[in-house]
């Protein structure tokens, strides 16, 4: 199960049905199908709050990710974790990439599910192979939104 979370009520301008299929088809494209993650859309000053307190940068970022990866007894699910999009940011970097909101968002989504599945960007090779993925992703959820 994909949850959705606004900060704020009036940050609802994204399609969350999409970010929650971007969600599940990472999942599917993994075959990590029995997993629960949360996404929270917030805005710039709780991003900036949480990557102080977790990452020590007093600064805003687009997306951050805290791998959960528990095993819920009630369900035999596992809870993978929360990822966190500043939808202040997400909006620039989608005028800057000439795409919308929800598109910029769903790509976030992916990249945070990555990263709690275990993907990385530190090193160049991890990079590769995870930027790879998002863009496989991606293109397949794009043609999904086209489909609608």
């Amino acid at each position: 199960m994909i949850e959705i979370h606004l900060a704020k009520p009036d940050l609802s301008t994204v399609d969350e049905a999409f970010l929650q299929t971007a969600v599940e088809r990472t999942l599917k494209f993994l075959k990590q199908t029995e997993m629960d993650i949360t996404l929270r859309l917030t805005d710039d000053e709780e991003m900036q709050q949480l990557n102080q307190t977790f990452r020590g940068e007093d600064k805003t970022t687009d997306v951050l990710s805290f791998n959960q990866d528990s095993l819920d007894p009630e369900t035999g699910r596992t809870y993978l974790g929360d990822i966190v999009i500043s939808l202040p940011l997400a909006e620039k970097q989608a005028a800057a990439q000439g795409h919308s909101l929800t598109a910029e968002c769903a790509f976030l989504a992916i990249h945070g599910t990555l990263h709690l599945l275990g993907y990385d960007h530190d090193e160049p090779a991890e990079k590769e192979a995870m930027w790879s993925l998002q863009d496989q992703i991606f293109s397949e959820i794009s043609k999904i939104k086209e489909a609608r």
